[in-house]
């Protein structure tokens, strides 16, 4: 029997994954990873604690399936895109590594559409420029900490800091570098005058070598292997960015769908052989089947809210919660539950690590009243990211030449019942669910299973290893005031434009 293990790095948590060949999981291990908040707006990881997390989950995963190390046929890994972890000449990083719901550098993209950059930039990368991808957070460190540019050695994204140093081998990987404005989308590779446009022309050898998904970018080495319990010469795969494995394993890799992951980031994308050139999406990137392009609209303005609320307003009811052996999110959907969609419920504006609207939104809660319980707080949260989620779909349908057949929905959001119904609510689409805990860990399993020879390509992985679990269809009695409410939080948006600047000027 062959094995294969995804390996996700996300926001908040390290996880690995076992699967066989028909998809099946049989083990997850996973950790916490600390997130390191030095102020409003900076978000950062530790570099080494966050490899010896991954050491940890891997060595933990062996140890929990007892499986025999030979049996594992590959290894890929994913992770959050945007953001940066920068290693160092010195064979170490050079400072913390930052995650993509840092917005340090908002200033930068404000910059660069005011002068002109951004449109230049675009008509190369086919991608809007933000305040966490890597280019913008270089020029910031160019700026702010031109001692630790002079250390740099390699620029890599998330997981290709993990692969690293799984392998000792530096690549980079192109779903993540091509979603990252380092790529020029026409002719699929670095573009000097990117790096030129931005004012990083120092990254150009620091870049590493683009490969891709299911390429093979190394093995594992001795080191690895006694940190890991993981077998010397294992092979590992590229991998991809997570918004890639998380469409690959809950089957969205069609043109007819599109996939939604509400996770810390609200992820709408569909796959296209076409980029979208004219403005109307935010992201075009190169989805992991190589005849594509992925369109993507996204921000950090989902489900990472809700887990927020819970542990920040919500620590007691968490606490005894689990002392009665129950989980949290079963009585908060219960919550949610027991108020109904013609309720009003304060509009909730899920912009506490940033946002889809305005650079300086904030989160909030408009329409508060004493009546409110927390249950209609609850299910203001619920649908304020679902509306969050449905501004970005709209825009995907703007471009889209055919219907959308159906969603398919991963995070944690798929798990809850009414969340779900919510969201199909919401978008008046049916709603797919996959037989699938870890997303993002199935689709790099899938990579690692193409990458060793298991299977042809993404399309024959899929037929063997992606199962539907069911169906959610859109409730047409609540199709009408899922518009009034998702009407009046547009308003509000509106209403406030021309309160953040003057609100970020207090922060700062």
């Amino acid at each position: 029997m062959r094995y294969f293990i995804g390996l996700d790095n996300g926001g908040t948590l390290t996880k690995a994954a076992l699967y066989d060949a028909k998809g099946h999981e049989i083990g997850v291990c996973s950790a916490e990873t600390r997130m390191i908040a030095l102020k409003p707006g900076y978000t950062e990881r530790d570099m080494e604690e966050m490899w010896q997390a991954n050491c940890k989950v891997l060595r933990g995963l062996i140890e929990k399936t007892q499986i025999n190390p030979s049996d594992i046929a590959g290894i890929a890994c994913c992770g959050h895109g945007k953001g940066l972890y920068l290693w160092g000449k010195e064979n170490k990083p050079v400072r913390n590594g930052i995650i993509s719901t840092d917005n340090r550098a908002y200033a930068y993209p404000e910059k660069w559409k005011n002068d002109g950059t951004a449109e230049k930039v675009f008509s190369l990368s086919y991608q809007s420029i933000l305040a966490c991808q890597p280019v913008s957070l270089l020029a910031w460190l160019r700026d702010n900490e031109p001692e630790s540019i002079n250390q740099i050695k390699y620029i890599f994204e998330c997981k290709d800091y993990v692969r690293f140093r799984l392998t000792g081998q530096a690549y980079a990987e192109i779903t993540d570098y091509s979603g990252a404005n380092f790529v020029n989308l026409k002719t699929r590779q670095y573009d000097d005058e990117l790096l030129r446009l931005f004012g990083i022309e120092f990254a150009k050898g620091m870049l590493p070598p683009l490969r891709n998904s299911a390429e093979i970018c190394g093995t594992i080495t001795e080191e690895t292997a006694k940190l890991t319990g993981l077998k010397m010469g294992t092979p590992v795969a590229g991998g991809m960015f997570d918004i890639d494995a998380c469409a690959l394993a809950v089957g969205a890799a069609h043109e007819e769908r599109v996939c939604m992951i509400a996770g810390t980031w609200s992820i709408n994308e569909y796959i296209r052989k076409e980029a979208v050139t004219d403005g109307k999406v935010m992201m075009n990137s190169l989805f992991c089947q190589p005849e594509y392009y992925l369109i993507e609209e996204c921000s950090p303005t989902s489900a990472g809210n809700n887990e927020w609320f819970i542990n920040t307003l919500l620590p007691e009811l968490k606490a005894n919660d689990t002392l009665a052996g129950k989980s949290v999110y079963e009585t908060i959907n219960e919550m949610v539950e027991s108020i109904p969609a013609t309720e009003f419920c304060p509009v909730f504006l899920p912009f506490l690590m940033a946002t889809n609207v305005h650079p300086h939104a904030k989160g909030s809660f408009v329409g508060l009243s004493n009546y409110h319980t927390r249950p209609h707080i609850m299910r203001s949260v619920y649908e304020g990211i679902a509306f969050s989620h449905k501004y970005h779909f709209d825009r995907l349908l703007a471009t889209r030449d055919q219907p959308v057949s159906e969603i398919r929905l991963a995070g944690g959001v798929a798990n809850s019942k009414v969340w779900t119904q919510i969201f199909a609510d919401v978008m008046q689409h049916p709603i797919e669910k996959i037989d699938v805990n870890e997303t993002g860990a199935l689709g790099c399993a899938m990579a690692a299973a193409v990458a060793t020879g298991e299977y042809r390509d993404f399309a024959e992985a899929e037929k063997n290893m992606v199962k539907v679990r069911g169906r959610t269809e859109p409730d047409p009695g609540n199709k009408l005031i899922y518009e009034k409410k998702y009407e009046l939080y547009l308003q509000v948006i509106a209403s406030l434009d021309g309160v953040w600047d003057k609100m970020q000027k207090l922060i700062c």
